[in-house]
């Protein structure tokens, strides 16, 4: 029987830790000078990896980072290292060129780059969703217990979507230096994030320099 409450308080603290809302200024900033139709796609994009990596992260999580000898520690060093090299670039708040047709193709290859890392992974299916998530697979009872997780996922992963599709409202109302404003911002605000990332994963790594 699936347990309705179990899946509500999944749901509500999953969504709290993907925060796809204080993604938004971010996902703005990363897309500045994209076409509206190419930041729908990313949106699309990166609402189908958080769901295919959270869904992963529920079945083969525990035996993927095994198998690899991997530590949700050791991610999130990683995924900060990730986060604070773009947070250079967007304290950069360089401007977008125009593009030639001869790019386009190779273009759109880095859009769909961008959608899936950084902005998905680790921004919003980072390590504290990974780990979230193969907690609740422990605790969940079975197959059946899997499966129903897949629900909490789904609907956080359909929230992401729409909510960063919006971001392109607020990025026609925000204009160049409204955007190159955030983007500084945020830049320093996810250069922090990222510190923060590398030195969790650092302190479970080598808890002799936090405890010595």
């Amino acid at each position: 029987m699936i347990d309705w409450n179990y899946l509500v308080k999944i749901g509500v603290g999953l969504f709290a830790i993907v925060n796809a809302i204080g993604t938004i200024p971010i996902f703005i900033s990363a897309t500045d000078g994209w076409s509206a139709a190419h930041r729908a796609k990313t949106a699309r994009i990166i609402g189908i990896t958080v769901f295919t990596v959270l869904a992963l992260s529920l079945f083969i999580g525990d035996s993927m980072l095994d198998f690899f000898g991997i530590s949700i520690a050791s991610f999130q060093v990683g995924g900060g290292i990730l986060l604070l090299l773009m947070a250079i670039s967007m304290m950069h708040a360089k401007e977008s060129e125009a593009r030639q047709t001869p790019e386009e193709a190779q273009v759109a290859i880095e859009h769909d780059a961008v959608a899936i890392v950084p902005l998905s992974i680790p921004l919003l299916a980072g390590p504290g969703a990974i780990s979230s998530m193969i907690i609740a697979a422990e605790h969940s009872g079975g197959v059946v217990g899997h499966i129903s997780l897949l629900i909490p996922v789904a609907v956080v992963s359909v929230l992401s979507w729409r909510i960063l599709l919006l971001s392109d409202f607020i990025a026609e109302r925000l204009g160049t230096i409204g955007i190159n404003i955030v983007t500084r911002l945020m830049g320093l605000i996810l250069a922090a994030m990222s510190v923060e990332f590398m030195a969790r994963g650092l302190a479970s790594l080598f808890p002799g320099l936090v405890n010595g």
